[in-house]
């Protein structure tokens, strides 16, 4: 395993900010560390990269103490823009390259790549100010993997990004992970948590309220989310046994049950024998897990 973290303790004098927090990331995976605002994630991140000191147990890169390791192995995106406002997009990547030891050669390569990856050909010798938010946001993201590090950190890499700039980089992290890069990000936007991630960290107010694969977690909960579309009525739906709660979407009415057992009685009734369009049961989204789990809309 690459990066552990065992009874991990942050403390302000009498407010503890992270509480007994365990986890473990594997070489070249992506994990997920999720909360609400305040939950711990930040500091989480600035104790792994050694910005603060954690009050009480241990960080480890492969065994090291994280303190005693090659600073250039880790890179980091943080929530706030890190670039400067006045100074041109290619200076700039030279700039953060040659401040992790990388020649000019070796620079030009990488930059040349993700320039044209990202879709930003045309910007080189534009000023990071007179970029759109999603461009100033591709900018930062190459910044902080340009010296290709082995452990990278994203905090909010998909904050200021439409839909097709979310998918490029998307793409882009599953690229490094590929070529071996470790990545930890957080995310509020659940579903890129869920596309992205085989293992996370559920914080909430310090705390871990779980911690492991995405499957195990789902499972926890059980196929409890039965989608159908059908010609009964919604009161009916709701009076069948099993149901907890039923909602009207679009055309289609989406079950929850106490549990899965209760779905091969409910397609004997729906379906009546006959054929129906659509009867799909699953896990619970992530999003509806985060919610029932952390308790309250996340933000």
């Amino acid at each position: 395993m690459t990066l552990q973290l065992q009874h991990v303790v942050k403390k302000y004098k009498d407010f503890t900010a992270v509480n007994d927090l365990n986890f473990t990331i594997g070489t070249g995976e992506i994990f997920g560390l999720i909360g609400q605002n305040g939950a711990g994630k930040t500091t989480t991140f600035r104790m792994i990269l050694d910005l603060q000191d954690q009050t009480a147990g241990s960080i480890t890169w492969e065994g090291t103490p994280i303190k005693k390791i090659n600073r250039d192995w880790l890179g980091y995106l943080p929530e706030e823009r890190g670039i400067f406002p006045q100074m041109k997009v290619e200076e700039q990547l030279y700039f953060f390259g040659h401040l992790r030891g990388m020649d000019r050669t070796e620079l030009k390569k990488e930059i040349d790549f993700w320039m044209n990856r990202f879709d930003l050909e045309e910007k080189r010798n534009d000023k990071a100010e007179t970029l759109s938010k999603g461009n100033q946001q591709k900018v930062q993201l190459i910044a902080s993997f340009i010296h290709q590090p082995k452990f990278l950190i994203l905090d909010e890499p998909f904050s200021g990004l439409d839909p097709v700039n979310r998918d490029l980089l998307k793409n882009a992290i599953l690229f490094l992970k590929e070529k071996g890069m470790t990545i930890l990000f957080s995310s509020h936007q659940m579903d890129n948590v869920e596309e992205l991630c085989d293992h996370l960290c559920i914080l909430k107010r310090g705390v871990s309220l779980f911690s492991g694969s995405l499957l195990d977690l789902k499972k926890q909960y059980g196929k409890t989310k039965l989608t159908i579309r059908t010609d009964v009525h919604q009161e009916d739906l709701a009076k069948m046994a099993g149901v907890k709660e039923v909602k009207k979407v679009r055309d289609e009415y989406v079950l929850t049950l106490m549990d899965e057992s209760f779905a091969k009685p409910i397609f004997e009734v729906v379906s009546n024998g006959s054929y129906i369009e659509k009867f799909s049961l699953d896990y619970l989204s992530l999003d509806e897990i985060f919610k029932e789990k952390v308790g309250g809309e996340h933000a």
